[in-house]
């Protein structure tokens, strides 16, 4: 098996944010950095562990990293 990031911030689908995993267990939705900080809190992560621009921790896919929204700047925190 091919070596993953334990955390997958999964493609955007328009109106209704990214699909999160850790470690292969779906967490929830997230449609913010913010909301997905709160749902690797959740998950037993601590905020000051977790860089969210760090590859080797997050792979964020079908799209850019923080991208949230299909129009405009798309960067929400």
């Amino acid at each position: 098996m091919a070596w993953q990031a334990p955390i997958v911030v999964f493609p955007l689908v328009a109106g209704e944010g990214r699909r999160i995993s850790v470690r292969g267990q779906p967490l929830g939705v997230a449609h913010s950095d913010r909301e997905l900080v709160e749902f690797l809190r959740g998950a037993g992560l601590n905020e000051a562990d977790v860089a969210l621009d760090d590859p080797h921790l997050v792979e964020w896919r079908g799209g850019r990293p923080h991208e949230w929204r299909t129009t405009g700047s798309g960067h929400t925190t």
